[in-house]
């Protein structure tokens, strides 16, 4: 790549600026009581938890490496705060279904454009999960020493998170310099469809009040 040359991941980035506000100012306003309640930061990794075990399930290594796999870890914080037996009452709701669909879909057609939400999931996980997790700390006035339970999914051991998201970043451009012109495009345009699935599935997440349902083991915060 020239030095002129505008990287891969910085035209994905670039594409889906608008988009990618509008779904920060969803998780700010459905994840806002997360940063103090246990039970919503529950429900918005419940929400999450099929997107990336279907992505870990059916994109090689190659492509998505095992030390960016967080599936074992949502299920790890899951148990923290549902108890251990959550996944037997538990059913994906319908916007996570047809999320889970379009993948598929993407998986049977062309398993290439999988990429733009490899890309956008995990590094929005590096970036703004990495930020919410931290506020959640300053809120729930605990430190990383002695607050690592329910928090595995932000935990990627002493991998420092610059050098991961960097790793994801080089990872995507070097693959990105095999695909043919046509492929980027997809992707551009399969990265715009990554925030609006997203977006549909946020827009899901539980208010506090309507949390009464489920057996979490911290009180809930009456808004």
């Amino acid at each position: 790549m020239g030095d002129n040359e505008v990287s891969f991941t910085k035209q994905m980035r670039k594409a889906t600026r608008n988009i990618h506000s509008i779904s920060d100012a969803l998780v700010n306003a459905k994840l806002a009581f997360a940063l103090s309640d246990d039970s919503v930061w529950a429900d918005g990794l419940l929400i999450f938890y099929e997107v990336f075990k279907f992505l870990e399930q059916n994109v090689p290594e190659t492509i998505l490496p095992g030390v960016f796999h967080r599936r074992v870890a949502f299920e790890k914080d899951l148990s923290f705060y549902l108890g251990k037996d959550w996944e037997k009452t538990y059913e994906p709701r319908k916007e996570v279904v047809k999320y889970i669909e379009h993948l598929q879909s993407l998986k049977e057609r062309n398993p290439t454009l999988l990429v733009a939400y490899v890309y956008h999931l995990y590094m929005g996980l590096l970036s703004g999960g990495q930020i919410l997790q931290k506020k959640r700390r300053l809120a729930k006035n605990f430190s990383s020493a002695e607050g690592g339970e329910g928090m595995a999914v932000t935990d990627f051991g002493g991998t420092p998170i610059h050098e991961l998201k960097t790793r994801m970043r080089n990872l995507i451009d070097q693959l990105a310099q095999n695909f043919s012109d046509e492929t980027k495009s997809l992707l551009i345009e399969e990265s715009e469809k990554v925030f609006q699935y997203n977006n549909s599935i946020i827009r899901t997440a539980k208010d506090v009040n309507k949390l009464l349902d489920y057996h979490i083991k911290v009180p809930i915060l009456k808004a």
